[in-house]
This record gives structure tokens, C-alpha cells and sequence, in this order.
């Protein structure tokens, strides 16, 4: 089994640029491209979170137009950008999104079974797991002892770069972890929200962070530096199930780079 995640694509309303530079849905319409072009083909496209950048309608539909080539199934979920109800408007035939409250699922029926976890706060930029949505997915996990991987927009941990570490999960990280400790089959914890590839041993799992599909956030560990994107190419994450060894995560470069061929 493959999977493509594909985060922070922070569409605008047609014709509008991020940043007045950054033409986000283009990137995203090279970013399907290079999915469909992928050999092996994946069999599921993950997108975690801050889909459009201001939860507008018409970003959504913008957005379900650029998504609509990809002819593997595509799962949503919501980030800090984003918003439920214009969401639903959008893609009413996404039947695995609840029709109310929290964009929490389980996909069933997969090699590896997947679980949608929401942590959106309207109008804020970090995350939160409230006891409604922890108890779900407890819930969900005690269901079954199969394969599970575990997606959500904002990261449980911090990464070094003081601007997100202030917006990360900031409410129920820790039963989070508590949680994740207590079920060995959790085989990721695959998160968006920080604009780069990031990996990290987490509460006896992986947890991981997948670049976006347009601008990167800079690459500065320094303490108390402000928050600052860069143009870094373009990426998504390649997670591969390999029976045997587990979940094998790769990153593709969108883009088109020369070949050094041996001569």
C-alpha cells in the first residue's frame, strides 16, 4: 500500500496570490500532476489540513477543481485555515465526513487502517484535542489491534522552530500520547501545519511532519526567531506499507530536476 500526503496547499480565491508572490493553486495543480505520475501509483492521497487559507467557500471550490484528476481516493481533514461547515458545502459526496460536529473518521478495508483526528480551533492558530474528540478516537482504536496510521493537521511536539512550537497541539497532547503509548498498532502519527519534512520518535510511535505542496517554512533553530517562509521546492510525503518492515516514509520533490546517470 502506498500513500501520498499532501499538506498546507493554503489555496486563495482564483486569481489571488499568497503573500501577493505565491501562486498556491498552481502549485497544487503540479503537486496532483506529479502524484498521477507516480509509478506505483498511490493507492490514497491524504491532505493534512489548511487546504485554503482564509475557509472560504470559493476557496473550496477552487480547490475541489484542482483535486479532481486524482483518481485514488482523497481524504480530508481540516487545519488552523480552514472551516467545517464551508468544507461539507463543498464536497458533500466525501460520505466518510460526518455531517456534524468534529471531521473525525476511521477508514476501514485498507492494509493499513486510517483515522482522521480534527484538531482545529476556529480562529486560532494552534490545535486542540478536547475530551469529545480524545474518548472518539480511544474508541476507535479499541476496535482493533490492526495497522493504524493517525493523521492530523497541527503536530504534537515540538520541532525547534519557535514560531510553530507556539501553534503546535497546544490541549490534549498529553493523553494524546497517553493514548498512542497504550496501543502498539499505531504505526504513524502523520501531521502538516509546519511547512517541512520532520521526523520523531513520539510516545513509543513515529510521529512525522510532511512539507507542503508550495513554500516551505525557514529552516532557523535559533531561539525567539519570528516566523519566516522560504521558497524551498515543493514536496509531499510517500508513506509505504511494506508487509515485513512497516511503514516506509519517503519525500518527493515536486518539480522537475535533471537525472545523473552513471556513465
Amino acid at each position: 500500500m502506498l500513500i501520498a500526503q499532501i499538506s498546507d496547499m493554503h489555496v486563495k480565491p482564483p486569481g489571488e496570490l499568497l503573500y501577493k508572490r505565491i501562486d498556491t493553486a498552481g502549485f497544487l495543480e503540479r503537486a496532483v500532476a506529479h502524484v498521477m505520475a507516480l509509478d506505483p501509483r498511490p493507492d490514497v492521497v491524504l491532505a493534512t489540513g489548511d487546504l485554503v487559507d482564509g475557509g472560504k467557500p470559493e476557496e473550496y471550490v477552487l480547490l475541489r477543481r484542482l483535486l479532481a484528476p486524482l483518481a485514488m481516493p482523497v481524504y480530508l481533514i481540516p487545519g488552523n485555515h480552514d472551516a467545517r461547515e464551508a468544507m461539507r458545502e463543498v464536497f458533500p459526496d466525501h460520505a466518510y465526513l460526518p455531517r456534524n460536529g468534529f471531521l473525525q473518521y476511521a477508514i476501514e478495508g485498507l492494509p493499513v487502517r486510517l483515522i482522521a483526528l480534527d484538531t482545529l480551533v476556529p480562529g486560532k492558530g494552534h490545535g486542540a484535542l478536547c475530551e469529545e474528540r480524545l474518548g472518539w478516537l480511544e474508541a476507535r482504536l479499541g476496535e482493533s489491534d490492526r495497522p493504524t496510521v493517525l493523521f492530523m493537521h497541527h503536530p504534537p511536539f515540538d520541532c525547534g522552530i519557535d514560531a510553530f512550537d507556539d501553534m503546535k497541539l497546544n490541549q490534549g497532547g498529553d493523553r494524546l500520547a497517553a493514548i498512542v503509548r497504550r496501543h502498539g498498532n499505531v504505526e504513524r502519527v502523520m501531521c502538516g501545519h509546519v511547512h517541512r519534512p520532520i521526523q520523531v520518535r513520539w510516545a513509543g510511535s513515529v510521529a512525522s511532519i510532511a512539507p507542503s505542496t508550495a513554500h516551505q517554512a525557514t529552516l532557523d533553530l535559533r531561539p525567539g526567531v519570528g516566523f519566516s517562509m522560504t521558497m524551498e521546492p515543493p514536496g509531499l510525503a510517500l508513506h509505504q506499507w511494506l508487509p515485513g518492515t512497516g511503514l516506509v516514509t519517503h519525500v518527493s520533490y515536486i518539480g522537475d530536476y535533471e537525472p545523473v546517470r552513471r556513465r
